[in-house]
């Protein structure tokens, strides 16, 4: 496992507020996701407070109204959670992981062109 902080799946949806339109307030995250689903002011304010001692957002209090960002991009985050995820559950495995990805949803043939390329790529780069 990896020791970056792996987000929850609330953790995550505000993540993805984040990533989505930048720094922000709370209310404004959870503004947000009350177009989702009904969710309290003061739990999106804890999973934030929580979120930044765990070290995934990062708070500006220079303003009245505290400003908070995600301390990574989104390709980071993924990265992790995917070397968590084939860690704990495909004990190691990226082929698996794959595997399991490819059967568990049909992929496009324009998505399965791109995955041929990526793999190309990464041939190549192996052989150098």
């Amino acid at each position: 496992m990896t020791g970056s902080p792996q987000p929850t799946d609330a953790e995550v949806q505000i993540l993805s507020v984040l990533w989505e339109k930048g720094p922000v307030t709370v209310r404004e995250v959870h503004t947000e996701l009350c177009k989702a689903r009904e969710v309290g002011y003061t739990t999106v304010l804890k999973h934030m407070q929580i979120m930044t001692e765990k070290g995934l957002l990062l708070r500006d209090e220079s303003q009245r109204s505290h400003v908070y960002r995600p301390r990574q991009k989104p390709e980071a985050m993924q990265r992790s959670i995917v070397r968590n995820l084939i860690a704990k559950v495909f004990s190691g495995s990226t082929e698996q992981l794959v595997l399991r990805a490819l059967t568990a949803k049909r992929a496009t043939p324009d998505q399965i062109a791109e995955i041929r390329k990526m793999l190309d790529e990464l041939e190549q780069e192996n052989s150098k």
